[in-house]
């Protein structure tokens, strides 16, 4: 059971009740754009507004919002200060989000939201199922199912909605990954496709995000129960055969939800925004098809360019800080802009996508010490499989003309809506 793990977060939130009295953010219905402007985008790149922030405080407040004060972090080495510190702030959001996220159950919290010692427990747990070799044994189901969906676009040409990236491809691709390293029958997947997207969107304030989250997180529950008494092939499985009653249910559908948070949304985000750059520049696509070491350094600069995990977990100060000159006051909140940090020129770095640019530093697109994504590996494992393997069947790829690329707005995951595409002329010919 994930408990609260010293009195840290209960003198903080006593204190925010004094400041502002009780809080629940599930029951904010509008997020006001003052809080959400660093969400947005112009195209692929964050607003201007933040490369201007940046240059003048890298560390600068936003706003108060429900009577806290909360700073945004948008400079590459402050946020890798910010993200390394395990001692300095907390992430546990429960005490801020009432009945869906009752203190007492745990019922929102996830590696994402929890701290040490819990965290750290329930790491442990959780890493062996994402090392490179227990990841090897997916690599030829995540080639299959690459194969698979590429079929299926092709037979979307031919049909009246036409083909669309997104929805036939990009979004599908990790979907059934995550599926697969769960060990969720075939038979309860589209019950949980339903629950995906959702939990990124603020465009509807704090209700509909944490009421996505919630409904996800009781499927996972009734379908742990369920694996507890015949353990599958999958991660859930896995780990129950491991560690039996060492790892509650609730707990065990927390890993399970975080592995479908952290490996579904960001990675069908990064296929598609990853082949909208990459169609942009045709000779480079096509190269992915017979260039290994090409494909490497492609995939790390389409992280680091696109960064689609806008922030990072928000953290909240444990005590009075002090961050590159700025004071930060106990219970305030900080929040990494991963983006604004991956163009930071002081971290030799542009606004300039370059297919062979060798990164000076890891990437901070899965975030950064105590809670980098545990899935990382897995993530590139998809995208390297997946971009050559477009590159190779669909060699004249090309996002339809009939209007703009449908960006998402407002969304923790910066996406596409849609993604209309053309096979291209010799393709079309052949399939009709």
């Amino acid at each position: 059971m994930v408990r609260f793990t010293s009195g840290v977060q209960t003198l903080i939130r006593q204190q925010l009740m004094k400041r502002v009295g009780p809080m629940d953010l599930s029951q904010v219905h509008r997020v006001p754009d003052r809080l959400v402007w660093p969400l947005r985008r112009d195209g692929f790149d964050p607003v201007a507004r933040l490369g201007s922030q940046r240059e003048s405080a890298p560390v600068a407040r936003l706003t108060s919002f429900l009577g806290l004060d909360v700073w945004l972090v948008t400079g590459e080495a402050e946020v890798r200060t910010v993200l390394a510190d395990a001692t300095s702030y907390s992430n546990d959001i429960r005490p801020y989000v009432g009945a869906v996220g009752d203190a007492a159950t745990g019922d929102i919290g996830g590696l994402g939201f929890t701290d040490a010692p819990d965290h750290t427990r329930l790491r442990k747990l959780l890493t062996p199922e994402f090392t490179m070799r227990r990841l090897a044994r997916l690599r030829p189901r995540i080639e299959e199912i690459v194969e698979t969906q590429l079929d299926v676009l092709e037979a979307a040409e031919r049909s009246e909605a036409g083909a669309d990236l997104v929805r036939d491809f990009a979004f599908p691709v990790p979907f059934l990954v995550i599926c697969e390293l769960l060990g969720l029958p075939v038979e309860e997947r589209e019950t949980f496709r339903s629950l995906a997207s959702a939990r990124f969107d603020v465009s509807y304030g704090g209700s509909g995000a944490f009421g996505a989250v919630s409904a996800s997180r009781e499927f996972l529950k009734d379908f742990t129960r369920r694996q507890r008494l015949a353990p599958g092939d999958g991660l859930v499985g896995q780990i129950i055969r491991d560690h039996g009653d060492d790892i509650d249910d609730r707990d065990l559908a927390g890993l399970a939800d975080g592995a479908f948070t952290g490996g579904l949304e960001t990675s069908a985000s990064m296929l598609a925004l990853g082949t909208a750059v990459l169609l942009q520049d045709p000779d480079t696509y096509r190269r992915l098809a017979h260039e290994p070491a090409l494909v490497e350094t492609t995939v790390e600069e389409l992280l680091r360019y696109l960064s689609v995990v806008q922030v990072a977990f928000p953290r909240f100060a444990r005590e009075d800080l002090v961050v590159a000159g700025q004071r930060i006051k106990k219970g305030d909140v900080v929040m990494c802009h991963l983006a604004a940090a991956a163009r930071d020129p002081r971290a030799g770095v542009d606004d300039d996508f370059d297919p062979e640019r060798t990164p000076a530093r890891s990437t901070l697109a899965f975030g950064h010490g105590f809670h980098r994504c545990v899935g990382a590996e897995l993530a590139r494992m998809e995208l390297r499989i997946a971009y050559p393997a477009l590159s190779r069947r669909l060699p004249d790829l090309a996002v339809h003309g009939r209007g703009p690329l449908a960006f998402r707005e407002k969304s923790i995951v910066y996406g596409l809506e849609e993604m209309p595409v053309d096979l291209g002329a010799e393709r079309g010919a052949a399939l009709s």
